[in-house]
This record gives structure tokens, C-alpha cells and sequence, in this order.
């Protein structure tokens, strides 16, 4: 059922022309959108009274730096110097080529740059937009299963889906995997979490972000086949990803720790 589901979709969402749109950037636009929803619902709830028009220049920020910092980032542990060689090929983002962990610092920088423009509570401001993210996570992981890349190892089970670039054999669909441990569990988690009384400790949210997202993307790599200029390291021991992500579970957890000992309130203005 689920191969011929992924046989039936199409990369391209819509085209009129010379104009197409891929499904993979409506993901990152709706994923946006989403994200910023969920923030704005969640500060309400928590008492809060940010204004739309701040929490929309946070998100623009964030999503400029996510764009750029998740582009940069896929270059430098990924490109193995091919884009230095096609330079061009930089701006082709419609074919992939995006790393989560770039696009993690750099949505931080530009969410920084966000809050001091609008004197908002850069804590709190990072807490909401992991409370709403793992929506947009899963969004980029379903576009990632459309466009038919970032595919598992070989698998005989019922699930199994053939891809285009994974030649004829069925192959574990290691994107719906991140999209469901990534996106649905952590959104729901998240959701759980910022429903408790008395409001966690800013730093809380961003810490349990960081190493759910760890974990989790270390565990799929196990099924995923790494990038084919970069293959295994360490004599076949890792992936690239998992090296990338095993710093981010010792941040996490030690940003849990204290923010749970600092105990800083949220806040929504400095």
C-alpha cells in the first residue's frame, strides 16, 4: 500500500508556465505557517500577550536563517566539494540537499536577531517555536518521501517501498520513520509538556527539542543509507548524520539540566 502510494505522488505540487512548485518548498511555507499558529496559541495559553506582528517578524527570521544555515550546512558536511565545483547548483534547493542541524543553528541565530528587534524573551521565544516545530519537521520529512530521497537499506517488509534512485528493491522508508519520531511523538509530547502546571523553566522546551531530535535521528540512521558521496566513516561505523546528532543529545540534556536549576520563568517581553 505504501509503495503504490509514493508511485502515485508527484514532486511537483502545481505548474502554470514557466512557474513550478515543488511540494518540498510548500513544506518549508507551511511548516512556517504552522509553527508560527502553535506559538501564538500556546503564549495565549500561558497567559502571555505577544503580538501577531512580533511573533511573525520571530518566524521570518528564524526561517531565513533555517533556509540559509541548513543550505551552508548540507555544503560544507555534505557537498564533499561538489558545489564549490558547480556553484550554481547552491540555489537548486528544490532537489534536496538540506541539513537539519545547519538549519537548527541558523534558525537560532535568526530568531536571536527577531527577539532584540522586538525586545521579546529570546527563552521563551525558542521554547514556543520547538513547541510548534516538529510539525513543520514532518512536513519536510513527507516532501523528503515525495521527492524519493534520503531512503533506507534494502527490507522485506510489508512497508517497504521501492524508489527510483534506490534501484529494484524495496527499501525501508526511513523518512516516514523521521516524520513520525520527529514530527507526530515529539508534537504530541511537546504538547503534553506545555500543558503542565506550573509552567516549565524556560530552556526546558528547547533542551528536550534538541535531544529528542538527537536520539531519534541517530536511531533512524541505523536504517537509512547515508549520502552516497559521503557513505560510512570511520571504517563503516557511523554515518554523518549520527556524528552530527550525537552532540546535539549531550546539549540537550545538559540544557534540561539547567534549566531545570536556573528555574527562569517564561517570560514574554524583556
Amino acid at each position: 500500500m505504501l509503495n503504490e502510494l509514493y508511485h502515485s505522488l508527484n514532486p511537483i505540487a502545481f505548474s502554470a508556465g514557466p512557474i513550478t512548485i515543488y511540494w518540498y518548498g510548500l513544506a518549508y511555507v507551511f511548516g512556517a505557517i504552522l509553527t508560527g499558529v502553535v506559538m501564538y496559541r500556546t503564549q495565549k495559553r500561558w497567559g502571555f500577550d505577544i503580538s501577531v506582528d512580533d511573533l511573525m517578524t520571530v518566524v521570518i527570521g528564524v526561517v531565513f536563517g533555517l533556509l540559509i544555515g541548513a543550505r551552508l550546512f548540507y555544503i560544507v558536511f555534505y557537498g564533499e566539494g561538489y558545489y564549490f565545483e558547480h556553484p550554481l547548483e547552491i540555489l537548486a534547493t528544490n532537489h534536496g540537499g538540506m541539513s537539519f542541524h545547519g538549519g537548527l543553528v541558523g534558525g537560532i541565530i535568526g530568531g536571536i536577531i527577531g527577539c532584540r528587534l522586538c525586545k521579546l524573551s529570546a527563552g521563551t521565544i525558542a521554547d514556543l517555536a520547538v513547541i510548534g516545530a516538529p510539525i513543520a519537521l514532518c512536513l519536510g520529512r513527507c516532501a523528503n518521501f515525495v521527492n524519493g530521497e534520503l531512503w533506507g537499506k534494502p527490507t522485506d517488509l510489508p512497508w517497504g517501498v521501492v524508489f527510483e534512485s534506490g534501484g529494484d528493491v524495496a527499501r525501508h522508508p526511513s523518512q516516514l520513520y523521521e516524520a513520525m519520531l520527529e514530527g507526530v511523538l515529539l508534537f504530541i509530547f511537546m504538547q503534553v509538556l506545555s500543558r503542565k502546571k506550573p509552567l516549565l523553566p524556560q530552556g526546558t522546551f528547547m533542551g528536550v527539542f534538541i535531544t529528542w531530535y538527537g536520539i531519534a535521528r541517530i536511531l533512524v540512521e541505523f536504517v537509512r543509507v547515508p549520502d552516497a558521496q559521503l557513505g560510512y566513516l570511520f571504517g563503516g561505523v557511523i554515518t554523518m548524520g549520527q556524528l552530527l546528532s550525537l552532540p546535539l543529545v549531550l546539549i540537550g540534556a545538559a540544557l534540561i539540566v539547567y534549566a531545570l536549576r536556573a528555574k527562569r520563568p517564561q517570560r514574554s517581553y524583556v
